[in-house]
């Protein structure tokens, strides 16, 4: 497969310049100006080519919930918001404890050939929070592990699954949510365990992934953690940057107060927020109706983060760049999130001068829930390349809308 891509403006973390990019057999070949190629062109003039967007957090709930979403309609819902790698949470039905369960998955994945999906398993068998036995029979297939959807409570238990992960090199991501104080207080419950994981980590020397921090306070540890040298990374969402408590929208975490923002965009600022990642987590009308949390946010998350963080002139294109391509490429050890020679051809190209409302009700994901329906924002995700393959064109003057499944 060769692909040559002209005249776009290339941007990822470390440059800005006017290039031709030149894809053959799925890879990076040749960076440069006037390349000529016997071969399929893409016309970027005007636009931005990127590395595409890397999703260390979604819910495609198959098995077991596919009335929310499946593995397609989660793929094309990733490729139309520009992703090509995404990272699956364990909190199915049956539950990903299981390398059975696992392998089912990457199969369908491997069928659907959309984007490269990557399964979680559970930290604890079922995500019941008692035993870490399963932990044993997983293949080298799974780097992560994550009772995402709810804390591990027990603080002996997620030592042990701590002891494993280092032992085994698996990254484990916490949703850092004290089950006991969660109906009480929601920001004691994250601050108390997202101090208590970080303290887990530097004991045990396991690799942390703090998932959707959103309180000033556990960033404040976060930073901590980090300067204390903890082998710790974070992600926060979009709509927690975007968003604050008075949306009235019900996520997990939910949104906070304004200073939480700012806090956690001055962190991102100063290098200490690692990755953007959407928490996409769809359901039916009537789920949402009856309290569901979460929010559908892959068709969402680049427009939502260029017009909130680049537009109002918090960070650059470069750095957003890096948080939502080369940073979770880097944690997910895949060879993307970089416009480099020797990469895979994984690119996305975008329009930062297109504005528009968001109309959720048009999402190819199933789920439509979305606090962002109606916003106004600037940019667009105008093409998604995988591997050189072009397998999404968004709607212009001149063509519908194109996706290769």
């Amino acid at each position: 497969m060769e692909l040559l891509i002209k005249n776009a403006r290339v941007v990822d973390s470390s440059q800005d310049c006017i290039f031709d990019v030149y894809i053959n057999k799925g890879i990076i070949y040749e960076i440069g100006k006037d390349l000529q190629k016997d071969c399929e062109v893409l016309d970027g003039e005007g636009y931005i080519l990127s590395p595409s967007f890397i999703d260390l957090h979604s819910h495609f709930r198959e098995p077991g919930y596919t009335y929310k979403e499946d593995l397609l309609s989660g793929s094309r819902a990733a490729v139309r918001g520009g992703y090509t790698a995404i990272n699956l949470m364990a909190n199915t039905k049956p539950v990903c404890s299981s390398m059975d369960v696992i392998d089912k998955v990457l199969e369908k994945a491997r069928e659907i050939d959309l984007v490269d999906i990557h399964q979680c398993a559970s930290i604890t068998e079922d995500l019941l929070g008692k035993s870490i036995d399963h932990l044993y029979q997983l293949t080298p297939k799974v780097r992560f592990i994550s009772d995402d959807g709810k804390g591990v409570s027990n603080s002996r238990i997620m030592l042990e699954a701590m002891v494993f992960a280092k032992e085994k090199d698996l990254t484990i991501i916490s949703h850092a949510e004290n089950e006991e104080l969660v109906d009480i207080d929601t920001r004691l419950a994250e601050n108390m365990m997202t101090w208590r994981d970080i303290a887990l980590s530097k004991f045990t020397g396991c690799k942390l992934h703090l998932a959707h921090v959103s309180t000033k306070e556990a960033m404040k540890d976060v930073i901590d953690g980090k300067k204390q040298g903890a082998r710790v990374t974070c992600e926060v969402t979009p709509h927690h940057i975007a968003l604050i408590e008075e949306t009235k929208y019900r996520v997990n975490p939910p949104m906070r107060k304004m200073e939480d923002v700012n806090f956690i965009i001055k962190a991102m600022q100063d290098n200490f927020v690692d990755v953007i990642a959407t928490d996409h987590a769809p359901h039916s009308v009537q789920d949402k109706l009856n309290g569901a949390p979460g929010i559908s946010g892959l068709e969402t998350s680049f427009p939502v983060c260029y017009t909130k963080l680049v537009e109002e002139g918090h960070i650059t294109m470069n750095k957003l760049s890096e948080l939502m391509s080369k940073n979770p490429a880097k944690i997910m050890r895949l060879n993307k999130g970089e416009i480099k020679i020797g990469f895979d051809g994984d690119l996305v190209l975008l329009d930062i001068k297109s504005k528009y409302n968001l109309d959720c009700s048009q999402f190819l994901s199933k789920g439509h829930n979305s606090p962002f329906d109606g916003k106004s924002v600037v940019g667009k995700v105008m093409c998604t390349i995988k591997a050189g393959r072009i397998i999404y064109k968004a709607k212009t003057d001149k063509n519908e809308e194109w996706i290769s499944k």
